[in-house]
């Protein structure tokens, strides 16, 4: 099996290699996300391809590519936990920079970033073209971990159901 891309990519894991080596960020591993991926792995997507883009319009992708790591930095499962303080739209990227700040330093713009990610969900409009990078590439990273896992279970569904209504003879 190939090396994701992000790992062949040594500028990038040379930024975020010391999140990844952090407990309370491997522990996202041990929840689900969108139903076919782990939050780590959603992190890192959101992570990786966020920091591509930061870097090909010269922003700062170093703040992009940490806060996209540690912008779902939660412990709990949140198509079960309610809050009464607000929706979990609201409430993880609060929790995820609390969290975050126990691990690194945050800079305005990650801590932007971080809270920031789910604008469309909720109102309070991002500061930085950096935090509508995180936040447009979450909403992708999220369509597509649902969208191609779904596909495929479709794709072979239909494939089989056809293959029971072709006669024997056409077999």
């Amino acid at each position: 099996m190939t090396e994701p891309k992000w790992k062949q990519d040594l500028e990038y894991v040379a930024l975020i290699e010391d999140l990844l080596e952090c407990e309370e960020v491997k522990k996202l591993n041990d929840y689900t996300q969108h139903h076919f991926t782990t939050r780590l792995d959603h992190s890192i997507s959101v992570s990786y391809i966020s920091y591509c883009i930061a870097k090909k319009h010269n922003l700062d992708a170093r703040a992009t590519a940490r806060a996209g790591l540690l912008h779902d930095l939660f412990y709990y499962d949140w198509r079960t936990t309610k809050f009464d303080e607000g929706t979990h739209a609201y409430v993880h990227p609060r929790m995820a920079c609390e969290n975050a700040k126990k691990l690194t330093e945050l800079s305005d713009l990650e801590c932007d970033i971080i809270i920031k990610h789910m604008w469309l969900a909720t109102v309070a409009l991002p500061k930085y073209k950096e935090s509508y990078i995180v936040t447009f590439v979450d909403k992708y990273c999220a369509v597509k971990e649902v969208a191609v896992p779904l596909t495929g279970k479709m794709r072979s569904s239909v494939k089989n159901a056809w293959a029971r209504l072709k006669p024997a003879a056409v077999q």
